[in-house]
């Protein structure tokens, strides 16, 4: 195999990936460079995310490039506007040290108008999803005619997305002289009349189903029955303190179930998916790649084009019919050399799944126990313990309050102290755990009866009064019970309060409050703005207030809405609360 050195690529083009890291050509690479750069032929290449196809037409399409013409050379199609912008940004760092080279992404959902001043500047790269650039070219604002390139990338999800008569009027824009490059992870019939219909005999090149990283994933798969699956994906985020991942559910409507039960329970998470506008997918994506955000519920088609780096955990909340989809899925963790865990939660009537996708794609499951509650506890507690040995601390802040410290605490030995500390961030946890059942499917009914389940009708014995209010916003305006929480606290500068019950309705919400908070709330709220509406905030006339003095409450100790991801994570989520009300329909989350 060739090394990056030996293809002909130019110096700076070489420094631009050297400093990227790059060693070693991946398969497709190795394969495909060659032919793009000295364009020979048409290429049909089959390949997963994650096997390096962006560079493998990227690095030649910038190298094959005339700089001093100021015309669009070469076009570049994706399903997706986080592919496009993907793409983009790829382009922009193999081509840092290339002067000149201009690449102009396009896509709805942001200003035509700003695209349309980016091309007149002048553009040798255009990489754009179909519809924008269609509407573009009618508008005469791009210039396709004379492009010596076309790459159409992720073929089968675009055709999927219903781009098929675009994808056609595109091409038929192109000239017959171009290279058109076809990349895809599937080939279906519509795919290969494309090939048919718009290529000159191209060499197709297929890479091993499995990504260049397969080797570096782990495949895990829990057994439970299917009313247990949301247990068991709390139990893995739980015994997992740093997961980075994806959790993928197969409908729209799973994934907002999923993702809103996770942050009702206080994990570190959020969804994508189709229902979301494009500023919403942003702003979720945006806290993910920071890691504000631990845990990603996504369809498949929402997550095409997301390349997201160092994923710990790819989990299947439902596996998928297509064992193509599923190596696609795990693919995405165990890249450049790292290693990543691939999870699929099952119940019992699809371990036959398990064995297609293990003869399809030549891969080994290991089937393993759910982790119990003895295990996640010894797990949070150590990681608890490590995470305190490691923390920086600052002599200069806190030197003028140890005397105080030490003279309060003089009472206690050594050992009473580390005693007192870990109770008092960790007994509520033990509490929730101590009688966890084995959700596993072995477990016996007794088993199961006395499990986390029961935590679900479980009162709080504390005392505590909480009145209902009311919210004029709901589930409309995307407000769901964590970004309900962030706004109480913005409104009342991040106090810590006490919040019980929270119902989101289509229009309207109402929210349990300590009841002697409740003027302060009211007043705090009332006339802020949320999403465009100016806030109404009162008193509920609901006569079931009663029933809110028994709810554990939740806690939403100095987390705004804006920065969910600055909270102190530990396992998925915050510490240091004091118990909390459990969504309802699940085991009854709980605050550590």
């Amino acid at each position: 195999m060739k090394s990056f050195d030996e293809m002909g690529l130019s110096q700076n083009l070489l420094k631009g990936i050297e400093e990227l890291g790059f060693e070693v050509p991946t398969p497709i690479q190795a394969e495909v460079i060659p032919l793009v750069f000295e364009a020979k032929s048409d290429v049909v290449g089959l390949a997963q995310t994650g096997t390096g196809k962006t560079a493998a037409f990227g690095l030649p399409i910038i190298d094959n490039i005339d700089i001093q013409k100021k015309s669009v050379q070469a076009l570049i199609l994706a399903p997706t506007r986080e592919l496009c912008m993907q793409i983009s940004k790829d382009l922009q760092n193999y081509s840092k040290f290339i002067k000149g080279l201009n690449v102009v992404p396009v896509y709805g959902g942001a200003s035509i108008d700003t695209q349309i001043r980016a091309l007149k500047r002048g553009g040798h790269i255009i990489v754009a999803t179909p519809g924008r650039i269609l509407d573009l070219i009618k508008r005469r604002a791009a210039n396709v005619e004379n492009i010596r390139t076309v790459v159409l990338d992720e073929a089968d999800e675009m055709l999927n997305r219903g781009f098929r008569e675009d994808l056609n009027k595109i091409l038929e824009k192109t000239p017959d002289f171009k290279k058109t490059l076809l990349f895809s992870a599937t080939m279906p019939k519509d795919v290969s009349r494309i090939a048919k219909n718009y290529m000159d005999n191209p060499i197709e090149i297929s890479v091993d189903r499995q990504n260049s990283g397969a080797e570096n994933v782990k495949h895990i798969y829990y057994q439970v029955h299917a009313r247990d699956r949301y247990l068991a994906l709390k139990r893995i985020a739980d015994i997992n303190p740093n997961i980075y991942g994806i959790v993928f559910c197969r409908t729209r409507r799973e994934t907002k179930e999923v993702a809103n039960k996770l942050m009702h329970d206080e994990y570190n998470a959020d969804a994508i998916h189709g229902d979301l506008s494009q500023p919403q997918r942003d702003e979720v994506m945006g806290r993910f790649r920071k890691r504000q955000l631990q845990i990603l519920v996504a369809t498949d088609v929402a997550a095409r084009g997301l390349d997201v780096t160092d994923l710990t955990h790819i989990i299947n909340y439902n596996l998928p019919d297509d064992s193509e989809v599923y190596t696609h899925r795990s693919g995405r963790t165990g890249r450049a050399g790292k290693s990543g865990i691939s999870i699929a939660i099952i119940h019992t009537r699809e371990t036959m799944k398990i064995r297609d996708i293990e003869r399809i794609s030549g891969i080994t499951f290991s089937h393993e126990p759910v982790p119990s509650g003895k295990d996640i506890c010894s797990k949070q507690l150590y990681a608890l313990v490590d995470k305190i040995e490691k923390v920086q601390v600052d002599d200069h802040q806190i030197d003028p309050f140890l005397p105080n410290i030490y003279k309060k605490l003089e009472w206690l030995s050594r050992e009473d102290l580390i005693k007192h500390f870990v109770s008092a961030e960790f007994n509520r946890f033990l509490d929730y755990y101590k009688n966890a059942s084995d959700l596993n499917t072995h477990a016996s009914k007794k088993d199961l009866r006395s499990s986390d389940r029961n935590t679900r009708g479980r009162k709080d014995k504390r005392k505590g009064a909480f009145t209902k209010l009311f919210i004029n916003v709901g589930s409309q305006e995307n407000l769901n019970p964590s970004r309900l929480m962030g706004l109480i606290n913005e409104s009342l500068g991040s106090r810590n309060v006490k919040v019980g019950k929270i119902e989101i309705m289509k229009n309207f919400s109402f929210f349990g409050i300590d009841e002697k908070m409740m003027s302060s709330v009211i007043s705090a709220m009332n006339g802020q703005n949320f999403g465009g509406i100016t806030l109404v905030v009162e008193a509920s006339q609901d006569k079931s207030d009663k029933s809110e003095k028994s709810d554990k409450p939740t806690y939403s100790k100095g987390r705004s809405s804006k920065s969910r991801g600055d909270r102190n994570i530990w396992g998925g989520r915050k510490s240091g609360g004091k118990g909390r009300r459990s969504d309802k329909g699940d085991s009854g989350g709980r605050r550590r």
